[in-house]
């Protein structure tokens, strides 16, 4: 039959690219379609003039994921892409002016808490970083590195039992106020909930998993290339490993008959004959024509996304002395900045992340550097005039900036990307973070990695579980190549 054992997969972004090296490695033929010009997907690049800047995610947690990623090849990730650990791995500057760093080591960091907020929250401090780790240590095996396309995945009674009595099930904001006091420490906890789309008020304290990523298992960056080197290097080993990439190349329609996947059409005409299928591109996106109707998920049907964010780069003509490179600057607000997230609004008094990459010299010629700042924002499911309201959001954040001691921005070099500029790079509703991670859109609730009455077809990448961030896309991957290898189709 023709296509037996080939697999296309749609896609060259992180979750696309870590299906592809597994199943190249494991003798499988392998056409990668990239409809950009390059690898990444949303880990992409962007250049403005003489600088360079990552376009997508700026924190990297859990390397060890990667690391495996690459030794399905029988590669190590140091020899293709050499990391180095932050530190610290954030700067907290709160609005009162104090600052607390998150630094490696166990004491370490009990003793910057206890510098902040004294004796007494460091020794619970201490106390709730254990927590930390027995939720991580619990969740991680049980439903994050798990394939959770069948139910029966969820059926695990100890472990979930478990995860009541700790807490799991409490929302995060109540969970860890039960355990630290002082509020500036409590944010640094909690802020994490942004990731997840929702506030710390509504997300399950399960997520306080993603602070152990975070503040305990420690934030990393390539030493050369920025976060785009990712997918730069994953592509590379792709290749290596035998599968062919193809690039500037759209998938038009994934190909069905009564017995699965037979193939895809392609732009340019073309027909790639498959026995499987990795679609690791924008879901919803894909169900408007690229899928075929069967693939239809229910979970899709009232799709809740996460709010978005507008990002400034800047292009610096100097260096920033004692710049962490990731500062969370925490406004006075809290409760409200969230609510107006949550209503479609932008924030009164916007969190904002600033990334200084200072050890990516080559994003910059020599004596200047690159900062990024993102505001979380709305999406573009409200009825916002975006041409009007980014300029003023603009506006206030360069002012913000100023206040900070940024200086004044106001005429150095910036590339901005707002929600519009999200959907034009092919998010849906604008936003980069796909579908919050509420409960209904959690694990077997999330969309599905496999469209059931197709078979051959399968999904990976954020849309689907584990969820949003670098280690469950790739775990995305891993999980729709162990499905394809262990398919007897």
């Amino acid at each position: 039959m023709g296509g037996r054992g080939r697999v296309v997969v749609v896609g060259a972004g992180l979750g696309g690219l870590a299906a592809a090296i597994r199943l190249a490695a494991a003798g499988r033929e392998v056409t990668v379609v990239e409809a950009s010009d390059g690898p990444g997907g949303c880990c992409g690049t962007a250049t403005f003039g003489r600088y360079r800047f990552d376009t997508g995610p700026s924190v990297l947690t859990m390397p060890g994921v990667l690391a495996d990623t690459f030794g399905a090849a029988g590669e190590e990730l140091h020899r293709w892409l050499p990391l180095r650990r932050l530190d610290p791995y954030y700067r907290f500057a709160y609005h009162d002016g104090s600052v607390l760093d998150v630094v490696p080591g166990r004491e370490a960091m009990a003793e910057r808490v206890r510098e902040l907020c004294g004796p007494a929250e460091a020794a619970r401090y201490l106390r709730f970083r254990g927590l930390l780790t027995e939720l991580f240590e619990l969740e991680w095996p049980a439903f994050v590195d798990r394939d959770m396309t069948r139910l029966r995945a969820l059926a695990r009674p100890y472990a979930l039992a478990r995860l009541a009595a700790l807490g799991g099930f409490r929302r995060l904001d109540r969970l860890v106020r039960a355990h630290l006091t002082d509020e500036r420490l409590i944010r640094a906890h909690t802020f994490q909930a942004l990731y997840l789309g929702l506030s710390p008020r509504r997300a399950l304290g399960i997520y306080a998993s993603v602070a152990h990523m975070d503040t305990v298992g420690g934030v990393f960056f390539p030493r050369d290339g920025g976060m785009h080197a990712i997918p730069l290097a994953m592509a590379a080993v792709a290749e290596k490993a035998g599968a062919v990439i193809r690039y500037g190349v759209r998938a038009a329609e994934v190909e069905a008959d009564g017995s699965g996947v037979t193939g895809v059409r392609l732009g340019t005409g073309e027909r790639q004959a498959a026995r499987d299928v990795v679609v690791a591109c924008d879901l919803p996106a894909a169900h408007t024509g690229l899928l075929p109707a069967a693939a239809a998920d229910w979970r899709l049907r009232r799709p809740r996304y996460s709010p978005s964010c507008l990002v400034l780069h800047f292009g610096l003509d100097r260096r920033l002395a004692g710049q962490a490179h990731h500062t969370l600057h925490l406004g006075a607000q809290w409760s409200s900045t969230f609510a107006a997230l949550e209503e479609g609004r932008p924030q009164p008094d916007p969190s904002l992340l600033v990334t200084y990459p200072e050890s990516d010299t080559g994003a910059a010629p020599a004596g200047h550097a690159t900062l990024t700042v993102l505001e979380p924002t709305a999406n573009l499911r409200g009825d916002l005039d975006w041409d009007r309201l980014t300029p003023r959001l603009e506006a206030r954040l360069l002012h913000r900036l100023d206040r900070l001691g940024y200086g004044d921005l106001a005429t150095a070099p910036r590339l901005t990307i707002d929600p519009p500029g999200w959907h034009r790079r092919g998010h849906s509703a604008g936003t980069p973070f796909a579908l919050d991670h509420r409960f209904t859109q959690t694990a077997w609730l999330r969309p599905s990695g496999r469209a059931r009455r197709v078979p051959g077809l399968h999904f990976a990448g954020m849309y689907t579980a584990p969820g949003v961030g670098v280690p469950p896309v790739l775990i995305s991957g891993r999980l729709a190549a162990e499905r394809i290898l262990e398919s007897r189709r």
